[in-house]
């Protein structure tokens, strides 16, 4: 744990645990997808996803443009965008159910996510300047926890009806919000407030250092959130090929997600001995490995396979604290939070990309692993870019 005597260890423990419990709304509808999508009588497949995404995206993209995290307090707008998005969640339950009222739902809920998942991270920054890397993996190991735990959730309550789990999904997060706001002091926002600049956030695209940081950031980004989207779907296509296994998809999938948390940790500490760089361009080379192989893998033995997935879920998150920890080292300084949140915002409209892109190739080739070798595409180009300026980083 990170100890400063200006900084209480329970900081840490205050922000990751707020981190976890905001980012419990993101996979909230995926888990409970299948009950969701019976009471409608149709297929929603990758649109519950892209919809989260498509709303963080535009929430990201006002909070970077209008320069919201310089011009109002971390722990305010943290706790308003919790509130905001469990009541955007849980509002699927309260409207007559439809498609529109799902969709719109999701996109509102990811809109006020944009609140809590980067502004976590500009928090992180603010109070862990040389243990940024350490803190960076605690705080994204906590966002894949908030992410895998709708699923372990469901996988332990089978009988628990769709709309009471998402109240208390919402629950949750409303907690985690009002717990960070309550111990967590702000540090004071810059002197001259930022206003509404364009250009004084394309320096992601001219500081040569931020631009190849960003740039591995949006090829991890390709191939994360398409691979979580679709572990399910993974262990389908798995099953289907062996159905002597009896597997628990919800655990097997929280299994699968949560153990990105280690990456992150361990990446962490990695990162502390031989700089965020190597560690996050390592894992990223790692997860297009696991992507190259799991076609191949597919008639093996459920152990076999299992431990390829495992190290693919620990891989594939592992090198997002260390791209973000350089983004923030990169970024000018007046300009951290807005610099941080915009990169967020590109990255997660590329995994809009990536996530159509595989829904719509499983339904033309249903039972084929090798459409996810779609994923290796993104790593491979950042890893093409990146390597040269950050690997000493």
């Amino acid at each position: 744990m990170i100890i400063s005597p200006n900084r209480p260890v329970y900081f840490l423990l205050v922000l990751v645990f707020a981190q976890f419990a905001g980012t419990t709304l993101w996979l909230s509808g995926n888990a409970v997808s299948t009950q969701i999508e019976a009471e409608l009588g149709v297929k929603l497949g990758g649109w519950l996803t892209s919809a989260v995404q498509m709303g963080f995206i535009l929430g990201t993209l006002l909070n970077a443009i209008f320069a919201v995290p310089e011009r109002v307090l971390s722990s305010r707008l943290f706790l308003s965008s919790a509130v905001l998005g469990a009541l955007a969640n849980i509002s699927i339950a309260v409207f007559p159910l439809n498609v529109p009222v799902v969709l719109v739902s999701r996109l509102f809920t990811g809109l006020f996510l944009a609140g809590i998942y980067p502004i976590g991270m500009k928090i992180a920054a603010d109070w862990y300047g040389k243990d940024l890397g350490r803190a960076m993996g605690y705080l994204v190991g906590a966002l894949v926890l908030g992410k895998a735990f709708p699923y372990l959730l469901k996988g332990i309550s089978f009988e628990l009806p769709w709309r009471i789990f998402l109240l208390c999904i919402s629950f949750i997060c409303i907690f985690g919000g009002i717990l960070l706001w309550w111990l967590l002091p702000d540090k004071s926002l810059p002197s001259q407030r930022n206003s509404f600049s364009i250009s004084a956030l394309t320096s992601i695209f001219k500081i040569p250092k931020l631009r190849a940081a960003a740039f591995g950031y949006f090829g991890h980004m390709w191939e994360l959130y398409a691979f979580w989207a679709f572990v399910p779907a993974i262990w389908k296509l798995y099953l289907h090929v062996h159905p002597v296994y009896n597997l628990n998809e919800p655990i097997a999938t929280f299994i699968i997600i949560v153990v990105g948390f280690l990456g992150c940790w361990l990446g962490g500490l990695l990162a502390m001995r031989f700089g965020s760089g190597k560690v996050a361009l390592f894992q990223l080379a790692t997860s297009v490995i696991c992507c190259v192989i799991l076609p191949f893998l597919g008639s093996f033995s459920l152990p076999i396979f299992s431990i390829l997935m495992l190290v693919w879920g620990i891989s594939v998150v592992g090198d997002s604290p260390q791209f973000s920890t350089l983004v923030s080292r990169f970024a000018l300084p007046e300009r951290r939070g807005s610099l941080m949140t915009l990169v967020t915002s590109i990255g997660f409209a590329i995994t809009i990309v990536s996530i159509q892109l595989i829904d719509w190739l499983l339904v033309r080739f249903p039972s084929n692993l090798f459409v996810f070798w779609v994923l290796i595409i993104g790593p491979l180009i950042g890893l093409l870019i990146s390597f040269r300026r950050i690997y000493r980083e």
